[in-house]
Parts: structure tokens; sequence; C-alpha cells
């Protein structure tokens, strides 16, 4: 019967660690194909704990008149900080919360430096952007713009920004930080308890495994690009709760850190190398941050869509377009022409302004993480 109270408190303290290890960047944790082993130990964690609960039970009596007494309330005691540890301190959702006070500011009330970057959208003439700076804590910020509800997500280990309609089965969800999976973030919808990757926004377990949230235009640029493309959009500032949380030098975003998760290697494809990913239809390719910035614009067929893809002036605002013809494009002073026409950085064309470029989706990404959820792309 002693044994009965060992094996309870060691199981106890072992599921409590795997429970929250394959979904965390412990290490070795983000490389095996685990999730559904995951999912499971989280799905049924509260059976497993009422089992080793009354194995403890079962076994206590005996163990506490047959061992030392000491070792018992020692290893009880580990058990306890195991439980408390794994359960309030290491769950994603426990580190990165979300804001107390979401604001947004126009052009003059902004407080956030100008040469920052966001990842913004743009609906019906209505813009707003969310900071790096902000998001790689902050992970998710819920919002809406034009009546329609959305998601800013962010995965600082990926590098990786998107815009998510919170809809799941035809209605509204609250979404929860709940990991990552091959170090990307994961977020788990509040009804069905289905978990779904920032990177793509698929479910990859629970009920809906197998189904896409729906995803929104993304544009990454400098707030200076921004505000000069959107005169009259917002920008969300610092929640003052979390000043301490968010990296104010903005070295992550500039790729000032090197090694661990989230740092940038300097030199091309290595796994934390810049990306940029297209994506048109069911179609993809890849391209090296480093060759974006010398050529600044890049001519392509994905699919069958013509595309061209441009990076600003200021090295850090870039966008991709399907080309109406197969004629190539060029850029000068952040403006795209061809032999005829003339756009500004959104697309517009200066001679006809509700003429506008399709644009289709581009994202900077870690070259791992790109290579990992989009192996079909062409480089």
């Amino acid at each position: 019967m002693k044994a009965f109270f060992f094996f309870g408190i060691a199981g106890l303290i072992i599921f409590e660690i795997i429970k929250v290890y394959f979904i965390m960047p412990f290490p070795g944790s983000q490389h095996d194909e685990v999730i559904a082993l995951s999912y499971f130990l989280f799905s049924y964690r509260w059976i497993f704990r009422i089992v080793f609960f009354i194995l403890i039970v079962v076994g206590f009596s005996t163990a506490w008149k047959k061992s030392w007494k000491w070792l018992l309330i020692l290893v009880m005691l580990i058990a306890i900080a195991v439980c408390w540890f794994f359960n309030f301190k290491a769950l994603a959702d426990k580190m990165f919360l979300q804001p107390v006070h979401l604001v947004l500011k126009n052009k003059t009330e902004n407080k956030v430096n100008e040469n920052q970057q966001v990842i913004a959208i743009e609906i019906n003439g209505e813009a707003k952007a969310y900071p790096i700076e902000f998001l790689t804590f902050h992970h998710q910020v819920q919002d809406s713009i034009g009546g329609k509800k959305f998601i800013a997500t962010y995965c600082s280990v990926c590098r990786s920004g998107r815009f998510f309609e919170p809809v799941v089965n035809g209605k509204e969800e609250k979404f929860r930080l709940v990991g990552m999976d091959h170090f990307n973030a994961m977020f788990e919808d509040a009804t069905t308890k289905s978990w779904w990757r920032q990177e793509n926004g698929k479910a990859i377990a629970g009920s809906l495994k197998g189904t896409f949230l729906p995803e929104l235009p993304c544009m990454q640029l400098s707030i200076k690009k921004y505000f000069e493309l959107f005169p009259d959009g917002l920008v969300m500032q610092p929640d003052s709760a979390f000043k301490d949380e968010f990296d104010a030098e903005a070295k992550y975003e500039q790729g000032k850190y090197s090694g661990g998760l989230t740092g940038t290697d300097s030199s091309s494809w290595q796994k934390k190398s810049w990306v940029v990913g297209v994506t048109a239809g069911k179609e993809s390719k890849v391209y090296d941050w480093s060759e974006l910035k010398k050529v600044r614009v890049i001519n392509d067929v994905i699919g069958n869509k013509n595309i061209v893809l441009a990076l600003s002036s200021d090295d850090k605002s870039f966008i991709a377009f399907e080309r109406p013809t197969s004629e190539n494009f060029h850029i000068s002073n952040d403006t795209l022409f061809t032999t005829t026409d003339k756009y500004d950085f959104a697309g517009r064309n200066y001679s006809a302004p509700n003429e506008h470029l399709k644009m289709i989706n581009a994202y900077q990404e870690f070259w791992h993480s790109w290579n990992y959820f989009h192996p079909e792309s062409k480089k």
C-alpha cells in the first residue's frame, strides 16, 4: 500500500510536467509530432489527476506509518510546487497576457516611434495597425474594423504576423493562447476547445481538426510608411499595465538578437534567416530577404498569377500585388510603375484613384518556420 502513495506522487509530478512540456519551448519539446498526445493529456487532465490523487490517498496511511515522515512531507511539498508552477506560471496564457486597456491613436496623438514596425489591416478605407513590439508579448489582440471582428496575431519564435476572423462554426469565438507546436503559437477556442495554429489558422487538434480560420489581408510596414499610406489610420498604443514586458529598443524587430528562440541569422537560408513568403491561391513561393533588399522589386509568377513583391526604401515595409498583365513593375521612391501606370505603395493608381492593384498576402518569417509549414513552397 505504501507503494501506491509514492507511485501516485511520482505519477502526478511526471504528468504535470509532460502535459506542459510538449506545448512549450522547452529543450527538445518542439521537434516531434506529439500534438495528438499533448491534446489527449490536456483534455483528460482531470481524470489523470483524480487517479493519481486516489493512489496518494489510498497509500498515505501506510506510508506515514512505515516511512520517514520528513520524507513524505518533502515529496508532498515537491508535488504541490510542481503542480503550482506548471499550472500557474509555465502555461502560455499565464505568461503572455491580453491588453487590459486597448487604445489606438491617430497620427497626431500616436506615441509609438515611427521607425517601429506594425502589422496593419485596411478594410473599406479604414485602417488599424499593431506594433510588433507589443504583439510579441500579447501574441493576440482582439479588435474590430468596419464592423468586422478580427484578431491580430504574432509569434515571435516564427516571426509571423497574421489577421484572422474569430469565427468558428459560423459564430464569433474567443481564443486563449495555449502553447506552441513546432515553435508556432497555438490558440484554443472557448467552445470546442480545438487548438489552432497561428501561422496558418489551421485547427490541428480537437473536433475541428483540419479546418481553418478565415484569414484577412495583412501588411507589414513601418509606422512612418503606414501613416503615409493611411493618414487617417490608427495605431495601437502601449498598455501601461505591461510596459516592462515590451521590447522598448525594438531589438527583436530589427533582427539584433542572436541565438535562442528569437535570434536572427544574418546569412541567407539558415533556420533563423528572414524570408518573405507569398501565397496566391493554393500556390506559394518564398524569397530571401537579403536578396529583396538588393533588388527592391521582384516580378514573378505563382501558379497562374503574375505577382509583384516590393520593398520600401525604409528597408522595413513590404507589400505584394497581383499584376494586371504580364508586364513587369519597377520601383522608384516607393512608387510602383509600368510603362503606362503609376501606383503608390498601397497599390492605388495615381491617375485613377478608384483603381487598385489586388493585394495578396506576403509574410516576413523565419526560414525554419516557413519551410516547415509550407514545405511545397518554391524558392
